[in-house]
């Protein structure tokens, strides 16, 4: 089964903005929170980035899959690089983080990597 990551990261992006409408409050303070974790200080954006995608493939989260995945190649992550993140996760997570990697990691790099050549 393939995904359609494009889809999935616009609907996460836009269910971000329509709660915002209706809860600023918590919106706000989420993205506050990620702003300042993302913010680059000792770590660069991307590899915040490639960190990201790891805990996604660990944690099975396939919102956080597509988002930071796109995300990494946008702060300049190689394919290569997003796929060795992925290969942390699974030195941690096992089975279900390599079923993540090959799967939908797999369709947000075929998808997103051309955006960013």
């Amino acid at each position: 089964m393939a995904y359609n990551v494009r889809e999935m990261l616009n609907s996460f992006v836009g269910g971000l903005e329509n709660l915002s409408a209706t809860n600023p409050e918590n919106v706000g303070a989420f993205m506050g929170l990620l702003g300042a974790s993302y913010e680059p200080k000792t770590l660069d954006l991307k590899t915040k980035e490639l960190m990201s995608v790891a805990i996604g493939c660990y944690n099975r989260c396939e919102y956080c899959i597509v988002y930071h995945s796109y995300k990494a190649f946008e702060a300049g992550a190689s394919k290569e690089e997003i796929l060795e993140a992925a290969m942390v996760a699974v030195a941690f997570g096992g089975g279900p983080s390599m079923a993540y990697s090959v799967t939908l990691l797999k369709d947000c790099i075929a998808e997103f990597e051309g955006d960013f050549k």
